[in-house]
């Protein structure tokens, strides 16, 4: 019995890295009747008599999960939006934060496109710059992904394994092709007329770029919050997670409770407004959506 990480899943078979070979895997027979379904990114034990015919026995506990897309144990998730085309959205990055949030992800904010606005239209993105490095974010702001500045990011994929995030049109397949130019992901011209872009999602494979390695298909085509109950969602805010032990009430959802910690962080200009009201956006969603049985 061998240990690996899957590094590919397709057409049923998974691709098992261990040490310097890849082996071709098919699940146990019984994972099926358990419900269980490998994911690349799985540390998994299987066997394998040759490099074409392995069985994977075993999946040990995730560290996290994705659905779409459907990768485990992350380390960090590069959130990508943009300057223009399609103008910067504060309100969807946020919804991004929280999914990374909720699953322990590290986020990484790549703002792009810069080289599209002149500089009295950036004091805007700069603004929200301050705003998601004092909550202690890493934020990058770049011109267009095509350019060598992508290179930089290398470092930070060192010895990590990542997944690429943000809106359609951002420029997400970009930034992979850039990272690793042996990709070649299909990107389209964004759609005029729908102000997105145009994307062909295929297979899910972990590929090496820069000593790391990086989920090759760009996601996620759902940002609901069915996952988050309303009592994680504060959580999701580092800004609000730090200073919720300074609320009068425990519990506190900062929303109507006297004495709250958070309220008075943003009427001290110390939590954003922006985010705040985010949040309170958020809470409403969650607390609005119908119950499953």
């Amino acid at each position: 019995m061998t240990e690996g990480r899957i590094i590919k899943a397709l057409s049923g078979f998974y691709y098992v890295k261990s040490g310097d070979d890849i082996f071709q895997c098919r699940g146990r027979g019984n994972f099926r009747k358990q419900n269980i379904t490998p994911l690349v990114g799985d540390f998994v034990e299987f066997d394998s008599q040759n490099p074409d015919e392995g069985y994977i026995l075993s999946i040990k506990k995730r560290r996290n999960m994705l659905i779409r897309p459907p990768v485990a144990n992350i380390d960090q998730a590069i959130i990508v939006s943009s300057a223009a085309k399609p103008d910067f959205n504060p309100l969807l990055l946020d919804r991004f934060l929280v999914m990374i949030e909720s699953k322990g992800i590290e986020p990484i904010i790549l703002i792009t496109k810069k080289d599209l606005k002149d500089e009295s239209e950036l004091a805007s993105i700069y603004h929200y710059q301050r705003i998601y490095e004092n909550i202690g974010y890493s934020v990058k702001l770049i011109s267009a992904l095509q350019s060598e500045e992508s290179g930089g990011l290398k470092h930070e994929l060192a010895g990590r394994v990542s997944v690429i995030a943000g809106q359609s049109g951002v420029g997400k397949s970009s930034l992979l092709n850039a990272l690793n130019t042996s990709l070649k992901l299909k990107t389209d011209d964004i759609s005029a007329s729908l102000g997105r872009g145009k994307h062909t999602t295929r297979h899910v494979e972990l590929v090496e770029v820069g000593g790391g390695l990086v989920a090759d298909t760009p996601g996620f085509s759902t940002l609901d919050f069915d996952d988050i109950m309303l009592d994680e969602l504060p959580d999701c805010f580092p800004e609000i997670s730090e200073r919720k032990a300074d609320c009068k009430f425990r519990g506190c959802f900062h929303n109507k409770e006297p004495k709250c910690a958070v309220k008075q962080a943003v009427a001290e200009g110390e939590i954003a407004q922006s985010r705040y009201n985010h949040y309170l956006r958020f809470m409403n969603e969650i607390q609005s959506r119908k119950p499953r049985y």
